[in-house]
């Protein structure tokens, strides 16, 4: 695989800016959406249920409330989420797409209080947080 050439990388930071900008209102979005709706009645995705029942099955010490990186980006942690997460390729929209994720849910997302992830893995996380509580005290 050879680099890219210097006349080409103008266009790569065009498309990194326009992600940034679609995960950042994503997450913007999904703020809004937790403030304004009691987070237990949120339903994120059409098989919310499956996911959270499977998610916790396969990570079942997994502290969703405050993050720990390793838990996403260790090799084995990357091997086991990779696994988990192609089941959802027909089933969840954009299973593969990078999401901004809050590490605390305590907290708003910041640049020390987010990590970078899949979408599926944003899906767990936030449906394990609403089903569990943990967004309500984000309710306004």
């Amino acid at each position: 695989m050879s680099l890219p050439k210097a006349e080409d990388t103008s266009n790569m930071l065009e498309m990194e800016m326009q992600w940034a900008v679609k995960a950042m209102h994503h997450a913007e979005t999904y703020m809004k959406l937790i403030r304004a709706i009691g987070s237990k009645d949120l339903k994120l995705t059409p098989i919310d249920d499956e996911l959270y029942s499977d998610f916790k099955k396969n990570f079942p010490d997994l502290n969703v409330a405050r993050l720990d990186e390793r838990d996403f980006k260790s090799d084995v942690a990357k091997a086991k989420w990779r696994e988990f997460m192609n089941k959802y390729e027909n089933k969840v929209k954009d299973f593969n797409f990078g999401s901004l994720l809050r590490i605390d849910c305590t907290g708003d997302y910041s640049e020390e209080n987010t990590m970078f992830v899949m979408r599926t893995q944003f899906y767990c996380i936030e449906i394990a947080r609403n089903k569990q509580g943990l967004n309500e005290a984000l309710k306004q």
